[in-house]
């Protein structure tokens, strides 16, 4: 089954917390600090396998999740890393940000690779927070959480050249008999339900890949038929072949059906419209075509299209079309999907550090945000120490003054995670 998208879910690894411990030694009294830092959590990187095809893998296995990094130890000692975590992926996947719908990577190259979720930062050991102050720090931070989110892969075809147009028009016969492919082939409306790959090898140093995009009917773009499944496949095209029956053996009007899938492609993506097109007028053996297609040209040429004449059946010039195409190929620049750049994908962050929210729930004060939640997990509220330096920081974010701006008295309940306390000036 060819399986062309698929959703999961994605989380790296969580950092190691900071260890609170202090140096001991035979004839050394009260020895100082020593907590090592957590260890960094592992990354989800995405690898191009050029031996899949499709993303049939992700149909049974959703949830990809990293390493989590050690916690750090005594004597100065980092936690271990978490492992990274490397999926495959065939050449072609798009991946997204369910959330955002933004593009995080495109994937085609065999090996290229991207990290799509970092893994969290080590928290730091009690050793870091000693001052002449503060010689006996009794807590330590904990690590920062993973980036997680939930993934959308798109995969669209790597192929030079996309046969387009109506079912039963002969994409597949041609497809079959200028390449290796054997596509299911037969006398009725979407025989092909899969998109087929070819090589269309002309000699040691020419050749292309070609696709049979199935489907394509008046409203592909709003999921009529199959065509809205497949048009994506279009996208990475170099270069559209459009079959058409210029014979009329099925009643049907070349004219209309080529500006009919046009439309097509307009709704679909502006861009497909624009990309070139050469027009294989297809069954010149049946009775009449030659009449239709001095009318079709009449028609197209003067837009600057190639018309070229062939019969699929027959094998009739079929070499004719892949010369002239191998030719235009040359001519055409590579086809571009996205405008992001890879760079970003490296360093994507998920959430932002310093955001938090505040909302009243059930006569309780509710703080809500990502370092808070690192915050608390970091705090001894035994020690007198690192509870001042929770107060500091949670007045220094200003969540105190929004606090107050809320309207929280004296003794009311404030709660962050599992962290309930009443609120004193």
């Amino acid at each position: 089954m060819f399986i062309d998208n698929a959703r999961i879910y994605i989380k790296a690894g969580n950092g190691g917390n900071g260890a609170v411990s202090f140096h001991r030694e035979k004839y050394i009294n009260k020895g100082g600090p020593d907590g090592g830092d957590g260890g960094k959590g592992g990354d989800v990187v995405l690898i191009v396998d050029e031996g899949l095809r499709t993303l049939q893998d992700f149909r049974y296995k959703r949830k990809y999740i990293a390493e989590n990094g050690e916690n750090g130890k005594g004597s100065n000692c980092t936690g271990k890393s978490g492992e990274n975590l490397i999926v495959k992926v065939p050449p072609g996947t798009i991946v997204k940000d369910e959330q955002t719908g933004r593009v995080l990577a495109d994937l085609i190259h065999a090996g290229q690779q991207v990290v799509i979720a970092k893994g969290g930062k080590g928290g730091a050991g009690n050793r870091h927070f000693a001052t002449s102050t503060r010689q006996i720090p009794n807590f330590a931070k904990a690590g920062d959480e993973g980036e997680e989110f939930w993934a959308i892969l798109e995969l669209k075809l790597l192929a030079d050249v996309g046969l387009i147009g109506f079912p039963n028009v002969g994409k597949s016969t041609i497809l079959s008999m200028v390449t290796a492919a054997e596509p299911k082939i037969a006398n009725y409306h979407f025989t092909t339900i899969d998109p087929n790959l070819g090589v269309v090898n002309i000699d040691a140093e020419n050749g292309f890949v070609m696709a049979d995009i199935p489907g394509i009917i008046e409203g592909a773009h709003e999921g009529i038929g199959l065509g809205h499944k497949f048009l994506k496949h279009v996208e990475r095209t170099k270069l559209l072949i459009h079959v058409v029956d210029i014979s009329g053996s099925e009643g049907r009007d070349p004219v209309k059906d080529f500006d009919t899938i046009n439309e097509e492609l307009k709704k679909f993506n502006p861009a497909l419209y624009e990309r070139p097109q050469v027009i294989a007028a297809n069954k010149m053996d049946v009775t009449g075509a030659k009449e239709l297609l001095a009318v079709f040209k009449e028609v197209y040429e003067p837009k600057g299209y190639k018309i070229l004449p062939v019969s699929a059946a027959a094998n009739s010039g079929l070499k004719e079309l892949i010369y002239y195409v191998a030719q235009r190929l040359k001519e055409l620049p590579d086809t571009v999907l996205s405008d992001f750049e890879e760079k970003e994908v490296a360093v994507y962050n998920v959430k932002d550090d310093d955001s938090y929210k505040i909302y009243k729930e059930n006569q309780v004060y509710v703080v809500e945000g990502s370092w808070i939640k690192k915050l608390v997990a970091s705090t001894n509220f035994n020690d007198h120490e690192s509870l001042q330096y929770f107060q500091r920081t949670i007045k220094r974010k200003g969540i105190v003054e929004e606090l107050e701006n809320m309207g929280i008295q004296e003794g009311d309940t404030v709660k962050m995670y599992d962290l309930e306390f009443e609120y004193f000036r």
